[in-house]
C-alpha cells in the first residue's frame, strides 16, 4: 500500500520537456479532435443506432484497430511493462490467449447477438431468459467493473505517466485528459470513438516499435536480454531475503502450477474464462463488433485485433524487462524506504518501467509523440468505456424507469451519464492511488477474476444449452457474486506482504491463485445454474427462436409494413433499437436490421485467415513456453 503520497508530487522529470515535444503534443491532439468531428459528421448521430452503434456501417479495419486500442489502454502499457519488469514474459499469456476468445466472438457469439437483434449484453440475457432482474444486475455489475477496473486504473496510470515525464501534478493532468476525452465522446458517439481509435492504434504501434528498437540497441540486442535481466539487481536490498533477485523462469511462458507467480494451469483455464467474459460478453468489446457492416467484417476485425495482440510481448513486455536492466535501482527497488522515495509506493516501483524508458531513451520531439501516444491509449480506452457505459445505462436502466422515453431524451441521458462517470472516477483515483498494490496489471486481473467468471458461465449456458432458464441463471449469478465478493474482501483485508515480511494470509489466499479461483468460481456458478434450471420448468421452445446457437434462423428477418422487424419485436419495452426506429430514420429498414448471412467467398477468406492466425499463435506459444 502507498504510505501517503507526499513524495509523489516531488518528481522532477529526467530531462526538460522541449518546445519540439510540446508542438508534437498540440498537433497530435488537434488531429484527434479533427478526426472525431469528421467521423461524427459522417454518421447521423441523432438517432440512437447512429450514436450508440455508429450507424452499423463499420468496415473491418477500424473495428480491428478499435478492439485492440480499447483493450490496450495506458493501464495495460504501464501494467504489462511493469509486470514484465517484475516477473518476465509470462504475462504475455494474457495477450495471446485473446486470440481464441476473439475468434469465438466472431464465429459463435456475434451471429447469436445479431440474430437476436440486441444492442447491449444485458438485453440479450433478458430476451434469452425473460424477467428483469438478470438484466438489471448485469448492467449494475458492468458499470461497477468499469469504474473499479477500467476507468480509475486508466486514469491513474495515465496521470502517473504524465507525472514521470513532465513532473506535472497528478490531478492537473487527469482533469486535462478528461476534458478532451469527454468532449469528443459526448459530441460524437461510437463513430468518433472507433475512428479516433484507428488513428491511435497506428501511432501507438509505431511509437512502441521505435522505443522497443532503441531499448534493444541499448542492451546489445535480444540475445543479451535473458543474461542481462537475470543480473538486474538493485543496490539496496532487504537482508536475508531473495525478493530482489529476478525470477529464474523469467523467459518462460509456462510456469509451475503450484509455485509459479502465473501458473500455467491458471493461465490456460482460468484465463480462458476471463478472456471469454472480456471479449465475448463485455459491452465495450462486443459493441465494436456489432457496429460492423456484416458478419464478414466482424470476423475480419477480430482477426486483425488478434494479430495486433501478438505484438505486446516484443514492444511492451520485453522493453519493460530492459527498463529493469537499465535502471535496476528505480524499477526493481525492494527496500520500502527507497521505493517510497523513487515512486511513492512502498511495495515496489515496477509500474514506472515504461514511462522511465520513454523519458530516458526517446530524443526530443519523439518523446512528445510517445507522451501523446500514452495519452491517446488512455483516451481511447476511456472513450470506449464512457460510450459503452452510457449505452448500458440508457438502454437497460433508464428505459426501465421511463418506458415512454423518446429518442431525444435517451440521447440526452446517455451524455449526462458520461459526465457522472467521469466525476465518480476522479473521486476514486486517490483511493486507488493509496490502495493499488505494486503491480497495476495484477490488480486489474485479480478484481476481474472475482467478479467476471459467473457472467461467463451464464452466457455460455445461455448460448449453448437451451434448457437453461431464468431461475437457474439468476441464482447461479447470485451464488457466484457471493463467493467472488467473499474472496475480494479477504484480499483487501490481507494484502500481499512486503519483501521480508512473513506471509500470514489464510490458505484460501496464500494457496489458491486468483486464476485458479476463477475456474472454481465459474464451475460453482455453472453447477448452481444447471441445478436450478433442472429443478424448474424449461423455457418454451417458441421463446428460444434466434436466441441460442442451436435455434438460429438462417434467413434474414422480414421487415413489416411499418418498418419494424417482425422477427425481433417481442412487445416488451426492450424491443430492439432497429425495431423502435421508423424506417426513414436509417434509410431503408434493411440497414437498421442486419442478419447473420455473409458472402460465401469472404466467409472462406476469413476462415482460412483464422486458421493461419491460430497456427502462428500456437507456434509462438511453443517457442516461448
Amino acid at each position: 500500500m502507498m504510505e501517503g503520497n507526499s513524495t509523489v508530487g516531488s518528481f522532477a522529470p529526467a530531462q526538460q520537456f522541449s518546445v519540439a515535444d510540446l508542438v508534437v503534443v498540440v498537433v497530435y491532439f488537434s488531429l484527434n479532435v479533427a478526426v472525431g468531428i469528421w467521423s461524427s459528421c459522417r454518421v447521423n448521430r441523432n438517432t440512437v443506432s447512429g450514436y450508440f452503434l455508429a450507424g452499423r456501417d463499420m468496415a473491418w479495419w477500424p473495428i480491428g484497430a478499435s478492439l485492440f486500442a480499447s483493450s490496450e489502454g495506458s493501464g495495460l502499457f504501464i501494467g504489462l511493462a511493469g509486470t514484465g519488469a517484475a516477473g518476465g514474459i509470462a504475462v504475455t499469456g494474457f495477450e495471446w490467449n485473446a486470440t481464441y476468445a476473439l475468434l469465438a466472438l466472431a464465429w459463435v457469439f456475434v451471429p447469436v447477438y445479431i440474430s437476436s437483434g440486441i444492442v447491449t449484453m444485458p438485453e440479450y440475457l433478458q430476451r434469452r431468459f425473460g424477467g428483469e432482474r438478470i438484466r438489471m444486475y448485469l448492467s449494475g455489475l458492468s458499470l461497477l467493473l468499469s469504474i473499479f477496473t477500467k476507468i480509475s486504473t486508466d486514469l491513474y496510470s495515465g496521470a502517473l505517466f504524465v507525472q514521470v515525464c513532465l513532473g506535472w501534478d497528478l490531478y492537473l493532468s487527469t482533469v486535462l485528459m478528461l476534458v478532451v476525452t469527454g468532449l469528443y465522446t459526448i459530441a460524437g458517439g461510437l463513430a468518433a470513438v472507433i475512428y479516433t481509435d484507428a488513428l491511435q492504434t497506428l501511432i501507438m504501434v509505431l511509437g512502441a516499435i521505435m522505443l522497443a528498437v532503441k531499448a534493444f540497441n541499448e542492451i546489445g540486442g535480444y540475445p543479451n536480454l535473458e543474461e542481462a535481466y537475470l543480473k538486474a539487481v538493485p543496490s539496496k536490498i532487504v537482508p536475508n531475503t531473495t525478493c530482489h533477485l529476478p525470477r529464474a523462469d523469467a523467459m518462460h511462458l509456462f510456469r509451475h502450477p503450484v509455485s509459479g507467480d502465473l501458473p500455467w494451469t491458471g493461465m490456460t483455464f482460468g484465463l480462458s474464462i476471463m478472456a471469454t467474459w472480456y471479449w465475448c460478453t463485455d459491452q465495450v468489446i462486443v459493441q465494436r463488433s456489432l457496429s460492423a457492416k456484416n458478419l464478414s467484417h466482424a470476423k475480419a476485425g477480430s482477426i486483425l485485433a488478434s494479430y495486433l495482440k501478438m505484438l505486446p510481448l516484443f514492444v511492451i513486455i520485453m522493453p519493460g524487462m530492459i527498463s529493469r536492466v537499465l535502471y535496476p535501482d528505480a524499477v526493481a527497488c525492494v527496500d520500502p524506504e527507497e521505493c517510497t522515495r523513487v515512486c511513492g509506493a512502498a511495495v515496489g516501483c515496477s509500474n514506472i518501467a515504461y514511462p522511465k524508458l520513454v523519458v530516458e531513451l526517446m530524443p526530443s520531439g519523439l518523446r512528445g509523440l510517445m507522451i501523446a501516444v500514452m495519452m491517446a491509449a488512455l483516451m481511447s480506452s476511456l472513450t470506449s468505456i464512457f460510450n459503452s457505459s452510457s449505452t448500458l445505462f440508457t438502454m437497460d436502466v433508464w428505459r426501465k424507469l421511463r418506458p415512454g422515453a423518446g429518442e431525444r431524451e435517451l440521447l440526452l441521458v446517455g451524455r449526462v451519464v458520461t459526465v457522472v462517470l467521469v466525476a465518480l472516477s476522479v473521486v476514486w483515483i486517490p483511493i486507488l492511488q493509496s490502495s493499488s498494490g505494486g503491480q497495476l496489471y495484477v490488480y486489474i486481473q485479480a478484481v476481474t477474476s472475482y467478479l467476471a467468471p459467473p457472467v461467463t458461465a451464464v452466457f455460455v449456458l445461455a448460448v449453448f444449452w437451451p434448457r437453461a432458464n431464468e431461475q437457474g441463471a439468476f441464482w447461479g449469478l447470485m451464488a457466484g457474486l457471493a463467493l467472488g465478493l467473499a474472496r475480494m474482501g479477504l484480499e483487501l483485508a490481507y494484502p500481499i506482504p512486503r519483501c521480508g515480511v512473513p506471509d500470514r494470509r489464510p490458505w484460501l489466499l496464500a494457496d489458491i491463485h486468483y486464476l485458479h479461483f476463477a475456474v472454481l468460481l465459474c464451475a460453482a456458478t455453472g453447477a448452481v445454474a444447471v441445478g436450478g434450471s433442472l429443478l424448474t420448468p424449461p423455457p418454451p421452445p417458441a421463446k428460444l427462436k434466434d436466441l441460442t446457437w442451436w435455434t438460429l434462423s438462417r434467413e434474414p428477418p422480414q421487415p413489416s409494413v411499418d418498418g419494424t422487424s417482425q422477427g425481433h419485436f417481442d412487445g416488451s419495452c426492450s424491443a430492439t433499437l432497429g425495431a423502435q426506429q421508423p424506417a426513414k430514420a436509417e434509410g431503408s429498414p434493411s440497414t437498421a436490421l442486419r442478419d447473420a448471412m455473409e458472402p460465401p467467398f469472404w466467409a472462406r477468406v476469413c476462415g482460412i485467415n483464422a486458421v493461419v492466425l491460430m497456427c502462428i499463435n500456437i507456434f509462438c506459444y511453443a517457442y516461448f513456453a
